[in-house]
């Protein structure tokens, strides 16, 4: 006889509140949408191919930044591409253009979490104990609010923030892998729609650049539909089989057979991998632990052994590939669902530290958001201003009134968020994951909010292409020999030039011009054929600075020269 750790009263079954859950997803999804550039290095590479894709510089098979091919995710570059294409041509800003599909995919991954978690919940190995006089939770009313508490995990996790907010081709990744859970969640009824959207999923995994992991997930799927004590999982096997062949196929068509082994071999290395796991998961990966322990003799069973799995891979290919957070990223969802299995058992002392533990950390980083923009603005207290104009000395404070209310809006909220639970005893399931994702809520509104002039003047690569447009006038092609792609992306997208980055790119007789990035010893070399003309520094670069040379004869040399002496 199987036995579960869940005891839940009818009372504790409550559903979020749909506005709630609605409001809470549209201020993660919305801010940042509009009003910034994309970010270096990975938004802004994948950016410049989109662009390059919707205005025709390159083919979409085989896509290159400044003649230089690049291991691009045809899924989610073409998307972007589309995009693009569709919505510029009505004056619609392209940078919003490329983001707004990545958008609405975050948010489809965040109903399919929610989706998935409800059938999960509903199997029968996963509900509560019945009490011998009634006052269990009802099947459905339990599902639902464990998928409440999923979706509140998935927004809580401090991984997401950023990566999920990029047009990259990762957040396609974290769609196949949100579909192939939603797809091994569905009830046996629903076989063949559900064996279709696995072998989707797997197969478009594979075509968004992470082939080995697509085959992986197949593998181990299929092993676990063919071992597991659900008997909805057994017809599952062939249509996970089909979807690795098929994802195999497409990861050699398209060369997404990329990642190469890289395990630590330092202790320094595994201490920061060690720190990389804590920050990127958490909250969520304390509250899967303790699912995996509680739930430990039910691992068989679907609604431990589909996310277990697609939690696990990830991390384990993250231990492999020398600590990515890109990849780390695809075990999310796996975790999200690991951590709302948590909630039933969780004891009073621990949802107590979870929330205090929230309160604290997250109104200090609040506070010091605030104390950054109070400085920028009013030069109180002085050493944030001080810091800021050291880095960025050319920075001009950009006054927005709407920001200033929608920041203000939000800390009253997070005040009251606060009050309200401490203040009460609420009995809901995801009453311990509401401090967390209000939390990340409010920091990333004020991020995108007060603080989106002088992130976007930091972190993208605007003023830097500002700043080369005089020296560089309007030549028909810039040679920029290796300069990363991020850069040459920016170069293509935002300053409009014809760009040749191949390693002999100064031997291109069309390029009138010459970009070379500073060594670490700095110097200006000597190239033959060229003649040194400035140099450009980005205005939030200290050290580092782009050297612009102008020819002056035939190109002849194919490597820089060191100057002597």
């Amino acid at each position: 006889m199987i036995t579960t750790p869940a005891l839940v009263t009818k009372e504790a079954a409550q559903r979020l509140p749909r506005v709630a859950l609605w409001l809470m997803a549209a201020v993660y999804l919305l801010p940042g949408l509009i009003g910034r550039d994309p970010w270096r290095n990975a938004d802004l590479t994948a950016y410049g191919v989109m662009l390059a894709m919707a205005e025709g510089r390159t083919s979409w098979l085989e896509p290159t930044l400044g003649m230089v091919s690049v291991h691009a995710s045809l899924p989610a570059h073409a998307l972007g591409a589309i995009f693009i294409a569709a919505l510029t041509p009505l004056g619609v800003y392209a940078p919003f253009a490329a983001r707004l599909p990545f958008v609405l995919l975050l948010g489809a991954n965040m109903a399919l979490i929610w989706y998935a978690t409800y059938r999960l919940a509903r199997t029968q190995a996963a509900l509560p104990v019945a009490f011998a006089f009634g006052g269990e939770a009802a099947p459905k009313d339990y599902a639902r609010s464990l998928a409440d508490g999923a979706l509140l995990a998935f927004m809580a996790t401090l991984g997401l923030l950023q990566l999920g907010h990029e047009t990259t081709p990762e957040l396609m990744q974290l769609s196949s892998v949100c579909l192939v859970l939603w797809a091994l969640a569905l009830p046996a009824q629903r076989g063949w729609q559900a064996g279709l959207m696995a072998l989707l999923g797997l197969a478009l995994l594979s075509a968004s650049g992470a082939a080995e992991l697509a085959l992986a997930f197949g593998l181990m799927a299929a092993l676990v539909c063919l071992r597991s004590e659900d008997p909805a999982l057994a017809p599952m096997r062939w249509w996970v089989a089909a979807g690795t062949l098929l994802a195999g196929i497409v990861g050699l068509e398209l060369h997404t057979f990329r990642a190469t082994l890289d395990w630590p071999d330092e202790a320094a290395d595994g201490l920061q991998l060690l720190r990389l796991l804590a920050w990127f998961t958490w909250p969520t990966a304390p509250l899967a632990l303790l699912t995996m322990w509680r739930w430990r003799r039910q691992w068989a069973r679907r609604h431990m052994a589909v996310p277990s799995l697609l939690a696990l891979l990830p991390l384990l290919q993250t231990l492999m590939v020398g600590g990515s957070d890109r990849t780390l990223l695809l075990a999310l969802p796996g975790i999200a669902v690991l951590a709302a299995f948590a909630l039933p058992t969780l004891s009073r002392s621990g949802s107590a530290a979870v929330d205090w533990f929230s309160v604290f950390f997250f109104s200090a980083l609040a506070l010091g958001v605030w104390v950054v923009y109070l400085s920028l603005h009013t030069g109180w207290p002085q050493a944030p201003l001080r810091n800021a104009m050291a880095v960025a000395p050319d920075y001009r404070v950009d006054f927005q009134a709407l920001a200033l209310l929608l920041g203000l809006a939000a800390s009253a909220v997070w005040l009251w968020l606060v009050r309200w639970r401490t203040a009460r005893h609420r009995k809901a399931l995801w009453k311990s994951l509401v401090l967390p994702a209000g939390g990340v809520l409010l920091n990333w509104l004020l991020a995108m909010t007060l603080l989106l002039h002088p992130l976007d003047y930091t972190r993208s690569l605007t003023p830097w292409v500002q700043a080369l447009e005089g020296p560089l006038g309007r030549p028909p092609c810039l040679a920029a020999p290796k300069m990363p792609l991020a850069y040459v992306a920016a170069l293509e997208a935002q300053g409009g030039w014809a760009v040749d980055a191949r390693p002999q790119a100064e031997q291109n007789a069309d390029c009138p011009i010459l970009l070379l990035t500073e060594s670490r010893e700095g110097g200006i070399p000597e190239v033959d054929g060229w003649t040194f003309s400035e140099r450009v520094r980005r205005p939030t670069e200290r050290y580092f600075a782009t050297l612009v040379y102008q020819r002056v004869g035939p190109a002849t040399s194919p490597e820089p020269k060191a100057p002597e002496g």
